[in-house]
């Protein structure tokens, strides 16, 4: 075993396939949600967000784990495969949308209200996510190469803002633009990028432990990653 910080170790995962799963389904959700715009008043504040921001920074916390745990390989397989199943999910929605409306069925408008708005989330959502994702993974991977195991922090702040900033304007432009109007939109955009990273930094302890115990799972030493 090499005990270097980009040492990597041959055995099979253990507690992969829960992960990818977990992050996969994350994403779908988050695409579902992110169909209502909601605003809030807190104080002076005006805040303008998507459904999608509740459950959507969850899978950069599960991003950065894949990352860290399982390197940069098996990171982009499980991100690309949530990039297959958000198309095929949006295609679906569409397909059922315009197939004939059965008897008795009286939600057609009520399908189409929400789910009829899924394609143009998802296209922005495919977008911005498999760039943000990829930017994050690979960013987060390379500080490890670079400064070795330690500052576990950094690397996790670093690729954040970096992998949501990419994230939340591809989003934002793609699926908003043209519909919610400018200064709101401004708005929508930076609380939306100031939310997420946000989440991620209160979160970071959690991620610290969850990252641990993924470790512990495996059977890995902190300077080791799982090799693809």
């Amino acid at each position: 075993m090499i005990d270097s910080p980009g040492a990597t170790s041959e055995r099979a995962p253990r507690i992969f396939d829960v992960i990818a799963v977990m992050f996969v389904a994350f994403l779908l959700i988050s695409n579902i949600a992110a169909t209502k715009v909601t605003a809030l008043d807190a104080g002076p504040i005006h805040l303008v967000f998507d459904g999608g921001a509740i459950l959507f920074p969850l899978t950069y916390v599960l991003g950065d784990v894949l990352s860290e745990v399982y390197g940069f390989a098996r990171a982009k397989r499980v991100i690309i495969l949530g990039f297959i199943m958000s198309v095929l999910a949006s295609l679906t929605f569409l397909l059922v949308q315009v197939a004939p409306i059965g008897p008795g069925y009286e939600n057609q408008a009520a399908f189409e209200a929400v789910l009829g708005f899924v394609p143009r989330i998802v296209a922005a959502s495919v977008v911005g996510y498999l760039v943000g994702q990829l930017v994050n993974s690979f960013v987060l991977v390379k500080i490890r190469q670079r400064w070795g195991a330690e500052r576990l922090w950094a690397r996790l702040i670093g690729s954040t803002l970096l992998g949501e900033a990419f994230d939340t304007v591809l989003f934002c432009t793609i699926a908003f633009v043209g519909i919610i109007p400018g200064r709101d939109f401004f708005n929508y955009v930076l609380t939306g990028y100031v939310y997420k990273v946000g989440v991620e930094v209160v979160l970071l302890p959690i991620t610290y432990r969850v990252v641990a115990l993924v470790r512990k799972h495996e059977g890995l030493k902190p300077e080791e990653v799982l090799a693809a």
